[in-house]
């Protein structure tokens, strides 16, 4: 029970099981329990995980002929990891990230070891780059012309608004005015949203309101304010062509009125916007075009390869991204690395940073990524672990300290 529920879990399904066992007797039978027996692993697995997000993170080991989980060490530098690979000497191959930590450590711990760079870490590392490529050429991702997107929504004029009608209320009549005239048009909730600047629930409530009534049934009434006597002058001066809050304010200040501007802003506003843009579709980010060039192209809805397709048009730097990386992904797909370095050269022929950087760095690490684009072995079993590490430090709410948590996990791995 210690085993599989920890100290407070497992004293709690005892007593349902009709016995009485403390909390910290169950964590000194677990931490008892010799660590579980394994032969010495030829293929090892790093990788990081963290027992406190952003702030602490250890290093788990695994045999990736197994999955079966080695140790648990504290910190994730090339100390810890060199010096664990000493004790261990018949290690042959090491699988990694791409971070530069566990690279040092493996090279000074185990220097007869192939270190294997992880295909998925490559493939993110490029995912990153094409992101900064589509980041610097992110104008082609707008169409340069196109229809008006302009339209005249009529509001209520100054003539035709109660004296007495309150800032908020005459926002609330505007905006009702707005929503059903694009609701009309064909717009969806989403689209009056994003462009009046107002939540979705906002729009949804006025939609279903078939008049500004409803959505003010149970306001209180406006209390009186000390704009009311110079309500008529502000709607003279208005129509007048003067709306400038600030050169009102100073108007008013002369006649006796000692509000602030903000006051007469509020009181403005429902009749500032006679003209809005009318929604349509958004174009498409910068991480939305990265996801599509990054995707196989079987594997594109109609309606994102035509958007894609769109956008390469507009761009020949980008539609020489999108084309390296179904270059890339056939080498990493077919584990043909042999081929890496005509695709470095094909990078370097195009005038493109995001990629150069990306390429650069494969040199850096060109024994190791080699491994990773033509051998069978990778970092997916040290992922897999993580997961359930995971799990077993949010069951016991972050509080396990490393020895602790480190004999559960190599327990529950080993039953």
């Amino acid at each position: 029970m210690a085993v599989a529920l920890a100290g407070r879990a497992g004293s709690r399904f005892a007593e349902a099981l009709g016995s009485v066992v403390s909390r910290t007797t169950l964590l000194r039978l677990v931490m008892a329990l010799p660590d579980p027996h394994w032969p010495e692993p030829r293929v090892l697995g790093v990788d990081d995980f963290a027992t406190h997000r952003g702030q602490h993170y250890g290093t788990v080991i695994i045999d990736c002929a197994t999955g079966q989980p080695l140790d648990l060490l504290p910190g994730r530098d090339a100390k810890t990891l060199a010096s664990w690979l000493g004790k261990h000497p018949g290690v042959e191959i090491i699988c990694r990230d791409r971070g530069g930590s566990y690279a040092d450590g493996a090279r000074t711990g185990a220097p007869q070891a192939v270190q294997v760079a992880d295909r998925f870490h490559i493939w993110q590392n490029l995912g990153t780059a094409v992101e900064t490529s589509v980041r610097r050429h992110n104008a082609a991702l707008e169409p340069s012309t196109g229809p008006d997107r302009t339209a005249n929504i009529s509001t209520a004029g100054p003539a035709s608004m109660d004296r007495a009608m309150s800032p908020i209320e005459a926002r609330i009549r505007e905006r009702h005015t707005i929503v059903h005239a694009l609701l009309a048009q064909g717009h969806g909730i989403r689209e009056i949203a994003r462009e009046l600047h107002i939540g979705g629930n906002t729009v949804r409530r006025t939609a279903r309101a078939e008049s500004p009534e409803q959505l003010l049934a149970g306001r209180r009434q406006p209390r009186p304010s000390q704009l009311d006597p110079y309500k008529t002058h502000l709607d003279k001066r208005w129509s007048e062509g003067c709306t400038n809050a600030i050169d009102l304010h100073a108007e008013l200040q002369e006649v006796g009125y000692r509000g602030h501007s903000q006051t007469i802003s509020d009181y403005l506003r429902p009749r500032r916007r006679q003209r809005i843009r009318v929604v349509g579709p958004a174009p498409p980010g910068v991480r939305q075009i990265t996801g599509l060039m990054m995707r196989h192209p079987d594997r594109l809805r109609d309606q994102d390869r035509q958007q894609l397709a769109e956008v390469l048009a507009r761009s020949p730097e980008l539609d020489a991204t999108r084309r390296l990386v179904r270059g890339f992904a056939e080498i990493l797909t077919t584990r043909s690395g042999q081929h890496l370095k005509d695709w470095i050269a094909a990078v370097r022929a195009e005038d493109l940073p995001g990629l150069h950087s990306f390429a650069t760095g494969l040199e850096k690490d060109w024994d190791a990524v080699i491994q990773g684009l033509t051998s069978q072995w990778n970092s997916g079993p040290v992922e897999g672990r993580v997961n359930h590490i995971k799990m077993i430090k949010r069951q016991m709410f972050g509080r396990a300290k490393l020895p602790l948590f480190r004999k559960r996990v190599l327990l529950t791995a080993a039953r």
